[in-house]
Formats: C-alpha cells, structure tokens, sequence
C-alpha cells in the first residue's frame, strides 16, 4: 500500500473517531432533554430534542462516508 493511501487512511479514521465522538454525545443531549421532561407540568423540550436527532442522523450518515472511504482506500488497484 502507498505511504499517501496510509496517510490518508489516517486522516480519515482521525475524523470517524471526531463523528463518533459527536455521535456519542448528540445522544448524551437527547437523552439528557428526554430526562429532564415533565410533559405534565407543561415542561418540554422537543425542539431540542429533535435538532439532537438530526444532528444524530446526520453524524450517522458522516460515520458511513468515512467508513466507506476507508473500505475503497484499502481496496487493491
């Protein structure tokens, strides 16, 4: 494998760990809005909680880029 493939594989794995990292606390947030609910006493956080989601889902969509490019870094040819 080239020296450049292997740095750029570096790279790329240096940012997956960056999105996972948000990933891990997007959901921290979310559940932390969830606990802190009392929709009875009219205390709500939805709007928090849905930018929390989709931050979520668009870390998700990061993660599998970057795995993805990794995968055809390390393909032969």
């Amino acid at each position: 494998m080239d020296e450049n493939v292997k740095k750029e594989i570096e790279a790329v794995e240096a940012e997956l760990a960056g999105f996972i990292k948000e990933k891990t606390e997007a959901e921290a947030r979310v559940r932390a809005f969830r606990d802190k609910e009392d929709v009875k006493g009219g205390v709500t956080f939805h709007e928090e909680i849905f930018k929390a989601q989709q931050d979520k889902l668009r870390l998700d969509v990061e993660i599998q880029f970057r795995k993805n490019k990794i995968n055809r870094l390390k393909m032969p040819g």
